[in-house]
Protein backbone atom coordinates (compact mmCIF):
# COMPACT_ATOMS: atom_id res chain seq x y z
CA UNK A 1 0.00 0.00 0.00
CA UNK A 2 1.34 3.43 -0.94
CA UNK A 3 1.62 5.94 1.92
CA UNK A 4 -0.93 8.75 2.04
CA UNK A 5 1.80 11.38 1.51
CA UNK A 6 2.88 9.79 -1.79
CA UNK A 7 3.61 12.26 -4.64
CA UNK A 8 5.57 12.00 -7.86
CA UNK A 9 9.10 13.39 -7.87
CA UNK A 10 8.34 15.90 -10.63
CA UNK A 11 5.56 17.32 -8.45
CA UNK A 12 7.63 17.33 -5.26
CA UNK A 13 10.32 19.64 -6.64
CA UNK A 14 8.03 22.22 -8.20
CA UNK A 15 8.55 25.84 -7.05
CA UNK A 16 6.73 27.01 -3.91
CA UNK A 17 6.41 23.49 -2.53
CA UNK A 18 7.54 22.36 0.97
CA UNK A 19 11.24 21.50 0.96
CA UNK A 20 11.51 17.72 0.35
CA UNK A 21 14.47 15.50 1.19
CA UNK A 22 15.51 12.37 -0.71
CA UNK A 23 17.84 9.57 0.36
CA UNK A 24 20.57 7.67 -1.45
CA UNK A 25 20.69 3.88 -1.25
CA UNK A 26 23.68 1.87 -2.50
CA UNK A 27 23.34 -1.74 -3.62
CA UNK A 28 25.89 -4.46 -2.87
CA UNK A 29 28.52 -6.45 -4.67
CA UNK A 30 27.23 -9.98 -4.27
CA UNK A 31 23.89 -11.21 -2.99
CA UNK A 32 22.74 -8.89 -0.19
CA UNK A 33 22.26 -10.22 3.33
CA UNK A 34 18.58 -10.57 4.07
CA UNK A 35 17.00 -8.79 7.01
CA UNK A 36 16.93 -5.27 8.36
CA UNK A 37 20.43 -4.44 7.03
CA UNK A 38 19.66 -5.20 3.38
CA UNK A 39 19.38 -2.32 0.89
CA UNK A 40 15.81 -3.44 0.12
CA UNK A 41 14.79 -3.17 3.78
CA UNK A 42 16.53 0.21 4.06
CA UNK A 43 14.84 1.60 0.97
CA UNK A 44 11.43 0.27 2.00
CA UNK A 45 11.63 1.79 5.47
CA UNK A 46 12.75 5.13 4.04
CA UNK A 47 9.99 5.21 1.43
CA UNK A 48 7.40 4.33 4.07
CA UNK A 49 8.29 7.36 6.21
CA UNK A 50 6.88 10.80 5.41
CA UNK A 51 10.22 12.46 6.19
CA UNK A 52 11.79 10.91 3.08
CA UNK A 53 10.25 11.99 -0.21
CA UNK A 54 12.12 9.67 -2.57
CA UNK A 55 14.97 7.15 -2.73
CA UNK A 56 17.79 7.37 -5.24
CA UNK A 57 19.58 4.12 -6.18
CA UNK A 58 23.19 4.29 -7.39
CA UNK A 59 24.64 2.58 -10.48
CA UNK A 60 28.01 0.95 -9.67
CA UNK A 61 29.44 3.96 -7.77
CA UNK A 62 33.21 4.33 -7.65
CA UNK A 63 33.57 2.10 -10.71
CA UNK A 64 32.80 -1.11 -8.79
CA UNK A 65 30.47 -3.85 -10.13
CA UNK A 66 27.37 -4.14 -7.95
CA UNK A 67 23.78 -5.28 -8.16
CA UNK A 68 22.06 -3.05 -10.75
CA UNK A 69 19.87 -0.22 -9.53
CA UNK A 70 16.75 -1.57 -11.22
CA UNK A 71 17.05 -4.87 -9.33
CA UNK A 72 16.54 -3.05 -6.03
CA UNK A 73 13.84 -0.84 -7.51
CA UNK A 74 12.03 -3.94 -8.76
CA UNK A 75 11.61 -5.08 -5.16
CA UNK A 76 9.79 -1.80 -4.44
CA UNK A 77 7.58 -1.42 -7.50
CA UNK A 78 4.71 0.10 -5.51
CA UNK A 79 6.95 3.13 -4.88
CA UNK A 80 8.11 3.47 -8.52
CA UNK A 81 7.22 7.18 -8.99
CA UNK A 82 9.33 8.01 -5.91
CA UNK A 83 12.45 6.10 -6.95
CA UNK A 84 15.32 7.60 -8.94
CA UNK A 85 17.49 5.18 -10.89
CA UNK A 86 21.05 6.25 -11.64
CA UNK A 87 22.15 5.28 -15.16
CA UNK A 88 25.85 5.58 -16.08
CA UNK A 89 27.50 5.19 -19.48
CA UNK A 90 30.58 3.24 -18.43
CA UNK A 91 29.18 -0.30 -18.59
CA UNK A 92 26.90 -0.26 -21.64
CA UNK A 93 27.08 0.86 -25.25
CA UNK A 94 24.20 2.87 -26.68
CA UNK A 95 22.20 -0.27 -27.52
CA UNK A 96 22.55 -1.55 -23.95
CA UNK A 97 21.59 1.85 -22.52
CA UNK A 98 18.49 1.99 -24.71
CA UNK A 99 17.56 -1.54 -23.69
CA UNK A 100 17.85 -0.60 -20.01
CA UNK A 101 15.67 2.44 -20.57
CA UNK A 102 12.92 0.41 -22.25
CA UNK A 103 12.94 -1.92 -19.26
CA UNK A 104 12.72 0.99 -16.82
CA UNK A 105 9.81 2.50 -18.75
CA UNK A 106 7.98 -0.83 -18.97
CA UNK A 107 8.29 -1.28 -15.20
CA UNK A 108 7.16 2.28 -14.40
CA UNK A 109 10.53 3.72 -13.30
CA UNK A 110 10.62 7.12 -14.99
CA UNK A 111 13.00 9.14 -12.77
CA UNK A 112 16.52 8.78 -14.17
CA UNK A 113 19.75 10.44 -13.02
CA UNK A 114 22.03 10.43 -16.06
CA UNK A 115 25.81 10.20 -15.55
CA UNK A 116 28.83 9.49 -17.69
CA UNK A 117 30.10 7.37 -14.79
CA UNK A 118 33.37 6.67 -13.01
CA UNK A 119 36.25 4.84 -14.62
CA UNK A 120 36.12 1.15 -13.66
CA UNK A 121 38.09 0.51 -10.48
CA UNK A 122 38.06 -3.28 -10.51
CA UNK A 123 36.78 -6.33 -12.34
CA UNK A 124 37.24 -10.08 -12.49
CA UNK A 125 39.90 -11.24 -12.76
CA UNK A 126 41.57 -7.95 -13.75
CA UNK A 127 40.53 -4.34 -14.28
CA UNK A 128 37.54 -3.89 -16.60
CA UNK A 129 37.51 -1.55 -19.59
CA UNK A 130 35.03 1.32 -19.54
CA UNK A 131 32.61 1.52 -22.47
CA UNK A 132 31.64 5.22 -22.73
CA UNK A 133 30.03 4.74 -26.14
CA UNK A 134 27.81 7.71 -25.19
CA UNK A 135 28.40 10.38 -22.59
CA UNK A 136 25.76 11.98 -20.39
CA UNK A 137 24.81 14.53 -23.08
CA UNK A 138 24.29 11.82 -25.69
CA UNK A 139 22.28 9.69 -23.25
CA UNK A 140 20.06 12.64 -22.35
CA UNK A 141 19.47 13.17 -26.07
CA UNK A 142 18.44 9.53 -26.40
CA UNK A 143 16.01 9.88 -23.51
CA UNK A 144 14.51 13.01 -25.08
CA UNK A 145 14.02 11.12 -28.34
CA UNK A 146 12.32 8.28 -26.50
CA UNK A 147 10.04 10.74 -24.70
CA UNK A 148 8.97 12.21 -28.02
CA UNK A 149 8.63 8.89 -29.82
CA UNK A 150 11.84 7.25 -31.00
CA UNK A 151 12.06 6.96 -34.80
CA UNK A 152 13.49 3.60 -35.88
CA UNK A 153 13.73 1.85 -39.26
CA UNK A 154 11.24 -0.96 -39.75
CA UNK A 155 11.61 -4.11 -41.83
CA UNK A 156 9.64 -2.46 -44.62
CA UNK A 157 12.32 0.24 -45.00
CA UNK A 158 10.12 2.96 -43.56
CA UNK A 159 10.57 4.92 -40.35
CA UNK A 160 8.43 3.76 -37.46
CA UNK A 161 7.74 6.04 -34.48
CA UNK A 162 7.75 4.08 -31.24
CA UNK A 163 5.30 4.85 -28.45
CA UNK A 164 6.53 7.86 -26.41
CA UNK A 165 7.61 7.26 -22.82
CA UNK A 166 7.58 9.61 -19.84
CA UNK A 167 11.07 9.84 -18.37
CA UNK A 168 11.95 12.64 -15.95
CA UNK A 169 15.74 12.83 -16.43
CA UNK A 170 18.22 14.69 -14.26
CA UNK A 171 21.91 15.42 -14.64
CA UNK A 172 24.91 16.24 -12.48
CA UNK A 173 27.44 19.08 -12.51
CA UNK A 174 30.65 19.44 -10.54
CA UNK A 175 31.18 23.02 -9.31
CA UNK A 176 33.96 21.96 -6.91
CA UNK A 177 36.81 22.55 -9.33
CA UNK A 178 39.91 24.35 -8.20
CA UNK A 179 40.98 25.93 -11.49
CA UNK A 180 39.20 28.14 -14.00
CA UNK A 181 39.86 25.81 -16.93
CA UNK A 182 38.18 22.97 -15.00
CA UNK A 183 35.23 24.84 -13.54
CA UNK A 184 33.95 26.84 -16.52
CA UNK A 185 33.71 23.84 -18.89
CA UNK A 186 31.60 22.12 -16.22
CA UNK A 187 29.07 24.94 -16.42
CA UNK A 188 29.14 25.06 -20.21
CA UNK A 189 28.53 21.31 -20.39
CA UNK A 190 25.64 21.77 -17.95
CA UNK A 191 24.00 24.07 -20.51
CA UNK A 192 24.41 21.35 -23.12
CA UNK A 193 22.89 18.76 -20.79
CA UNK A 194 19.84 20.94 -20.22
CA UNK A 195 19.54 21.59 -23.96
CA UNK A 196 19.67 17.82 -24.50
CA UNK A 197 16.76 17.29 -22.11
CA UNK A 198 17.84 17.36 -18.44
CA UNK A 199 14.87 18.46 -16.31
CA UNK A 200 16.67 18.84 -12.96
CA UNK A 201 20.23 19.17 -11.67
CA UNK A 202 22.13 17.50 -8.82
CA UNK A 203 25.56 19.05 -8.07
CA UNK A 204 28.27 16.59 -7.11
CA UNK A 205 29.81 16.45 -3.65
CA UNK A 206 31.74 19.21 -1.92
CA UNK A 207 31.72 21.30 1.23
CA UNK A 208 31.79 24.89 0.04
CA UNK A 209 28.27 26.34 0.06
CA UNK A 210 29.36 29.26 -2.07
CA UNK A 211 30.11 26.79 -4.87
CA UNK A 212 26.68 25.20 -4.48
CA UNK A 213 25.09 28.65 -4.69
CA UNK A 214 27.05 29.43 -7.84
CA UNK A 215 25.22 26.64 -9.65
CA UNK A 216 21.90 28.43 -9.10
CA UNK A 217 23.45 31.78 -9.94
CA UNK A 218 24.89 30.42 -13.18
CA UNK A 219 21.53 28.97 -14.22
CA UNK A 220 19.86 32.33 -13.54
CA UNK A 221 22.57 34.02 -15.61
CA UNK A 222 21.67 31.67 -18.49
CA UNK A 223 17.91 32.21 -17.95
CA UNK A 224 17.47 28.50 -17.25
CA UNK A 225 14.63 27.89 -14.82
CA UNK A 226 15.36 24.35 -13.70
CA UNK A 227 15.18 22.74 -10.24
CA UNK A 228 18.49 22.20 -8.41
CA UNK A 229 18.73 19.57 -5.66
CA UNK A 230 21.33 20.14 -2.92
CA UNK A 231 23.67 17.22 -2.27
CA UNK A 232 24.71 16.44 1.32
CA UNK A 233 26.87 13.43 2.11
CA UNK A 234 27.44 12.30 5.70
CA UNK A 235 31.19 11.91 6.01
CA UNK A 236 33.38 9.62 8.06
CA UNK A 237 37.09 10.09 8.64
CA UNK A 238 37.92 7.32 6.17
CA UNK A 239 35.62 8.58 3.41
CA UNK A 240 36.81 12.18 3.92
CA UNK A 241 40.41 11.06 3.40
CA UNK A 242 39.39 9.34 0.15
CA UNK A 243 37.58 12.47 -1.05
CA UNK A 244 40.61 14.56 -0.15
CA UNK A 245 43.01 12.47 -2.26
CA UNK A 246 40.66 12.14 -5.23
CA UNK A 247 40.16 8.38 -4.84
CA UNK A 248 36.42 8.87 -5.31
CA UNK A 249 36.09 10.93 -8.48
CA UNK A 250 33.93 14.05 -8.35
CA UNK A 251 33.93 14.29 -4.54
CA UNK A 252 36.00 17.01 -2.83
CA UNK A 253 37.14 17.50 0.76
CA UNK A 254 39.73 20.26 1.16
CA UNK A 255 42.78 20.04 3.42
CA UNK A 256 41.21 22.54 5.83
CA UNK A 257 38.03 20.52 6.20
CA UNK A 258 40.03 17.32 6.55
CA UNK A 259 41.95 18.89 9.46
CA UNK A 260 38.64 19.67 11.22
CA UNK A 261 37.39 16.15 10.55
CA UNK A 262 40.52 14.61 12.04
CA UNK A 263 40.08 16.80 15.13
CA UNK A 264 36.43 15.84 15.68
CA UNK A 265 37.09 12.19 14.83
CA UNK A 266 39.43 12.00 17.81
CA UNK A 267 36.45 12.60 20.14
CA UNK A 268 34.54 9.99 22.10
CA UNK A 269 31.93 9.48 19.35
CA UNK A 270 34.53 9.52 16.51
CA UNK A 271 32.92 12.63 15.07
CA UNK A 272 29.48 11.15 14.50
CA UNK A 273 27.60 14.13 15.91
CA UNK A 274 29.77 16.59 13.98
CA UNK A 275 29.17 14.80 10.68
CA UNK A 276 25.41 14.63 11.18
CA UNK A 277 25.22 18.24 12.30
CA UNK A 278 27.18 19.27 9.20
CA UNK A 279 24.72 17.45 6.93
CA UNK A 280 21.71 18.99 8.70
CA UNK A 281 23.24 22.47 8.32
CA UNK A 282 23.80 21.84 4.61
CA UNK A 283 20.12 20.99 4.19
CA UNK A 284 19.22 24.26 5.96
CA UNK A 285 21.44 26.24 3.57
CA UNK A 286 19.98 24.52 0.53
CA UNK A 287 16.49 25.44 1.67
CA UNK A 288 17.52 29.02 2.45
CA UNK A 289 19.18 29.47 -0.94
CA UNK A 290 16.04 28.36 -2.76
CA UNK A 291 17.10 24.89 -3.85
CA UNK A 292 14.21 22.66 -4.90
CA UNK A 293 15.12 19.84 -2.48
CA UNK A 294 17.86 18.20 -0.45
CA UNK A 295 19.56 14.85 -0.98
CA UNK A 296 21.22 12.78 1.75
CA UNK A 297 23.84 10.10 1.12
CA UNK A 298 26.52 8.20 2.96
CA UNK A 299 24.17 6.53 5.48
CA UNK A 300 23.10 2.89 5.83
CA UNK A 301 20.62 3.07 8.72
CA UNK A 302 17.16 4.65 8.44
CA UNK A 303 17.30 6.14 11.93
CA UNK A 304 20.39 8.12 10.90
CA UNK A 305 18.50 9.69 7.99
CA UNK A 306 15.62 10.56 10.27
CA UNK A 307 17.89 12.05 12.96
CA UNK A 308 19.52 14.42 10.45
CA UNK A 309 16.16 15.54 9.08
CA UNK A 310 14.86 16.17 12.59
CA UNK A 311 17.92 18.31 13.35
CA UNK A 312 17.37 20.21 10.12
CA UNK A 313 13.73 20.85 11.03
CA UNK A 314 14.74 22.31 14.40
CA UNK A 315 16.76 25.18 12.92
CA UNK A 316 15.15 28.61 12.80
CA UNK A 317 14.36 30.17 9.44
CA UNK A 318 17.46 32.42 9.38
CA UNK A 319 20.06 30.05 10.84
CA UNK A 320 21.08 29.03 7.34
CA UNK A 321 22.85 32.37 6.76
CA UNK A 322 25.28 31.62 9.56
CA UNK A 323 25.73 28.04 8.31
CA UNK A 324 26.43 29.36 4.81
CA UNK A 325 29.42 31.23 6.19
CA UNK A 326 30.54 28.29 8.35
CA UNK A 327 30.50 25.69 5.57
CA UNK A 328 33.02 27.24 3.22
CA UNK A 329 36.02 24.95 2.89
CA UNK A 330 37.60 25.90 -0.45
CA UNK A 331 40.76 24.44 -1.88
CA UNK A 332 43.83 26.71 -2.06
CA UNK A 333 43.44 29.41 -4.74
CA UNK A 334 39.91 28.23 -5.51
CA UNK A 335 38.42 29.80 -8.64
CA UNK A 336 34.89 31.20 -8.40
CA UNK A 337 32.71 32.05 -11.37
CA UNK A 338 31.24 35.11 -9.62
CA UNK A 339 32.84 37.79 -7.51
CA UNK A 340 31.98 37.96 -3.82
CA UNK A 341 29.43 40.69 -3.23
CA UNK A 342 28.05 40.97 0.29
CA UNK A 343 25.13 43.08 -0.88
CA UNK A 344 23.84 40.31 -3.16
CA UNK A 345 25.14 37.26 -1.34
CA UNK A 346 21.67 36.20 -0.25
CA UNK A 347 19.71 38.04 -2.91
CA UNK A 348 17.52 35.46 -4.63
CA UNK A 349 15.68 37.89 -6.88
CA UNK A 350 15.46 37.13 -10.57
CA UNK A 351 17.09 40.41 -11.60
CA UNK A 352 20.23 40.98 -9.53
CA UNK A 353 23.33 38.83 -9.87
CA UNK A 354 26.86 39.35 -8.56
CA UNK A 355 29.49 40.35 -11.08
CA UNK A 356 31.37 37.77 -13.06
CA UNK A 357 34.90 37.03 -12.02
CA UNK A 358 36.96 39.53 -14.08
CA UNK A 359 39.48 36.81 -14.95
CA UNK A 360 36.82 35.28 -17.20
CA UNK A 361 37.19 38.24 -19.56
CA UNK A 362 40.99 38.22 -19.67
CA UNK A 363 42.39 35.62 -22.07
CA UNK A 364 45.95 34.77 -21.21
CA UNK A 365 48.59 32.97 -23.16
CA UNK A 366 49.50 29.57 -21.73
CA UNK A 367 51.70 26.67 -22.73
CA UNK A 368 48.61 25.22 -24.42
CA UNK A 369 48.78 27.92 -27.10
CA UNK A 370 51.75 26.66 -29.10
CA UNK A 371 52.95 26.57 -32.69
CA UNK A 372 51.52 23.10 -33.23
CA UNK A 373 48.03 24.27 -32.22
CA UNK A 374 48.33 27.31 -34.50
CA UNK A 375 49.44 25.03 -37.34
CA UNK A 376 46.43 22.75 -36.75
CA UNK A 377 44.06 25.72 -36.86
CA UNK A 378 45.63 26.95 -40.10
CA UNK A 379 45.39 23.58 -41.85
CA UNK A 380 41.78 23.20 -40.73
CA UNK A 381 40.87 26.68 -41.97
CA UNK A 382 42.42 25.96 -45.38
CA UNK A 383 41.24 22.43 -46.02
CA UNK A 384 38.58 21.22 -43.57
CA UNK A 385 36.41 24.17 -42.56
CA UNK A 386 33.08 23.67 -44.30
CA UNK A 387 32.55 26.05 -47.24
CA UNK A 388 35.83 27.90 -46.58
CA UNK A 389 39.26 27.82 -48.18
CA UNK A 390 39.86 24.75 -50.33
CA UNK A 391 36.96 22.83 -48.82
CA UNK A 392 34.74 23.00 -51.92
CA UNK A 393 37.61 22.03 -54.22
CA UNK A 394 38.60 19.05 -52.10
CA UNK A 395 34.97 18.03 -51.73
CA UNK A 396 34.74 17.91 -55.52
CA UNK A 397 37.91 15.80 -55.74
CA UNK A 398 36.58 13.26 -53.25
CA UNK A 399 33.21 13.15 -54.98
CA UNK A 400 34.98 12.45 -58.28
CA UNK A 401 37.01 9.63 -56.70
CA UNK A 402 33.93 8.13 -55.05
CA UNK A 403 33.35 5.73 -57.93
CA UNK A 404 33.35 1.97 -58.30
CA UNK A 405 36.52 1.42 -60.31
CA UNK A 406 40.04 0.23 -59.61
CA UNK A 407 41.74 3.61 -60.09
CA UNK A 408 39.47 5.39 -57.58
CA UNK A 409 39.77 2.49 -55.15
CA UNK A 410 43.58 2.68 -55.24
CA UNK A 411 43.49 6.47 -54.80
CA UNK A 412 41.22 6.20 -51.79
CA UNK A 413 43.47 3.60 -50.16
CA UNK A 414 46.54 5.76 -50.73
CA UNK A 415 44.82 8.85 -49.29
CA UNK A 416 43.62 6.88 -46.28
CA UNK A 417 47.11 5.53 -45.62
CA UNK A 418 48.61 9.02 -45.80
CA UNK A 419 45.89 10.30 -43.45
CA UNK A 420 46.55 7.51 -40.94
CA UNK A 421 50.31 8.07 -40.94
CA UNK A 422 50.07 11.86 -40.62
CA UNK A 423 47.31 11.99 -38.00
CA UNK A 424 48.74 9.15 -35.92
CA UNK A 425 52.16 10.78 -35.74
CA UNK A 426 50.76 14.25 -35.01
CA UNK A 427 47.68 13.50 -32.88
CA UNK A 428 47.84 9.84 -31.87
CA UNK A 429 44.91 9.14 -34.19
CA UNK A 430 43.11 5.81 -33.64
CA UNK A 431 41.53 5.82 -37.14
CA UNK A 432 37.99 6.17 -35.78
CA UNK A 433 36.73 7.53 -39.10
CA UNK A 434 34.56 10.21 -37.42
CA UNK A 435 37.20 12.76 -36.45
CA UNK A 436 36.60 14.87 -33.34
CA UNK A 437 39.84 16.90 -33.47
CA UNK A 438 38.21 20.24 -34.45
CA UNK A 439 35.59 19.80 -31.69
CA UNK A 440 38.19 19.38 -28.92
CA UNK A 441 40.78 22.00 -29.96
CA UNK A 442 42.87 19.39 -31.85
CA UNK A 443 43.17 16.88 -29.03
CA UNK A 444 41.96 13.44 -30.05
CA UNK A 445 39.07 12.48 -27.71
CA UNK A 446 39.45 8.81 -28.63
CA UNK A 447 43.13 8.76 -27.67
CA UNK A 448 43.70 11.58 -25.18
CA UNK A 449 40.53 11.22 -23.06
CA UNK A 450 40.05 8.14 -20.87
CA UNK A 451 36.27 8.33 -21.41
CA UNK A 452 36.26 9.53 -25.05
CA UNK A 453 34.31 12.67 -24.05
CA UNK A 454 33.24 14.68 -27.11
CA UNK A 455 30.65 16.98 -25.51
CA UNK A 456 32.68 18.41 -22.63
CA UNK A 457 34.45 17.14 -19.52
CA UNK A 458 33.30 14.53 -17.05
CA UNK A 459 33.27 15.52 -13.37
CA UNK A 460 36.18 13.36 -12.29
CA UNK A 461 39.24 15.52 -12.94
CA UNK A 462 41.25 16.92 -10.04
CA UNK A 463 43.63 19.88 -10.26
CA UNK A 464 43.24 19.78 -14.07
CA UNK A 465 44.42 16.17 -14.19
CA UNK A 466 42.39 13.33 -15.67
CA UNK A 467 40.49 11.08 -13.29
CA UNK A 468 43.00 8.35 -14.16
CA UNK A 469 45.78 10.78 -13.11
CA UNK A 470 47.97 9.79 -16.05
CA UNK A 471 47.55 12.98 -18.12
CA UNK A 472 46.06 16.45 -18.17
CA UNK A 473 42.31 16.64 -18.87
CA UNK A 474 41.93 17.50 -22.56
CA UNK A 475 39.01 19.81 -21.80
CA UNK A 476 41.16 22.03 -19.58
CA UNK A 477 43.58 22.42 -22.49
CA UNK A 478 40.72 22.97 -24.93
CA UNK A 479 39.27 25.67 -22.67
CA UNK A 480 42.57 27.57 -22.57
CA UNK A 481 42.84 27.41 -26.35
CA UNK A 482 39.26 28.41 -27.13
CA UNK A 483 39.29 31.21 -24.58
CA UNK A 484 42.48 32.69 -26.04
CA UNK A 485 40.89 32.89 -29.49
CA UNK A 486 37.48 34.04 -28.22
CA UNK A 487 35.71 30.85 -29.24
CA UNK A 488 34.19 29.66 -25.97
CA UNK A 489 30.72 29.75 -27.50
CA UNK A 490 31.74 26.48 -29.17
CA UNK A 491 31.27 24.80 -25.79
CA UNK A 492 27.55 25.52 -25.72
CA UNK A 493 26.59 26.14 -29.34
CA UNK A 494 27.77 22.85 -30.86
CA UNK A 495 25.14 20.17 -31.50
CA UNK A 496 25.27 16.94 -29.55
CA UNK A 497 28.29 15.02 -30.86
CA UNK A 498 27.83 11.26 -31.09
CA UNK A 499 30.47 9.01 -32.63
CA UNK A 500 29.39 6.85 -35.56
CA UNK A 501 30.99 3.45 -34.92
CA UNK A 502 30.16 2.33 -38.48
CA UNK A 503 32.99 4.55 -39.71
CA UNK A 504 35.72 2.84 -37.67
CA UNK A 505 38.76 2.11 -39.87
CA UNK A 506 37.65 4.35 -42.73
CA UNK A 507 39.06 7.67 -43.92
CA UNK A 508 37.83 10.59 -41.80
CA UNK A 509 38.84 12.94 -44.62
CA UNK A 510 36.61 11.20 -47.16
CA UNK A 511 33.81 10.89 -44.59
CA UNK A 512 33.96 14.66 -44.03
CA UNK A 513 33.90 15.60 -47.69
CA UNK A 514 31.31 12.97 -48.60
CA UNK A 515 28.99 14.01 -45.72
CA UNK A 516 29.19 10.73 -43.85
CA UNK A 517 30.45 11.88 -40.43
CA UNK A 518 28.86 13.81 -37.57
CA UNK A 519 29.49 17.14 -39.35
CA UNK A 520 27.22 16.30 -42.26
CA UNK A 521 23.78 16.93 -40.81
CA UNK A 522 22.06 16.85 -37.42
CA UNK A 523 21.47 13.38 -36.05
CA UNK A 524 17.96 12.38 -35.20
CA UNK A 525 18.73 13.16 -31.57
CA UNK A 526 19.79 16.66 -32.51
CA UNK A 527 16.69 17.14 -34.65
CA UNK A 528 14.48 16.10 -31.77
CA UNK A 529 16.20 18.61 -29.51
CA UNK A 530 15.91 21.52 -31.94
Amino acid sequence: MKPAFYEKLRELILPDRPFPVGAEVVTTRGIPVQGNCSPVALARELLSDERISWVSVTDNPGGNPMLPADWLAGQLSEFAPNIILHLACKDYNRAGLESNLWRYAAEGFNNILVLSGDLPATGHPKLAAGVFDLDSVGLLGMITSMNRGLPVPSRRCVTEILTPVNFFPGCVVNPFKQNENELVPQYYKLVRKISAGAAWVLPQLGYDMRKFYEVRQFLRLQNLDIPVIGNAYVLTKTVAAMFNTGKLAGCVVSDRLLADIEKYSAGHDQGKQYFRELAAKQLAVFKGLGFAAGYLGGITKPESFFEIIERFNQFSCNDWKQFYQEIQFPQPDEFYFFETDSSTEFNLSETDLPSLNPILKKPKKTKNINLFYRFSRLVHAIAFHRNHGLYSVLKGVFQFLNRENLFCHICFRMIHQIEKDVKHSLYGCTDCGDCGLPDTAYLCPMNRCSKNMRNGPCGGSMKSRCESDDKDCIWTIAYDRLKYFGELDDFTDSPVLIYNAALKGTSAWSNLYLDRDHNAQPTQTQKNNS
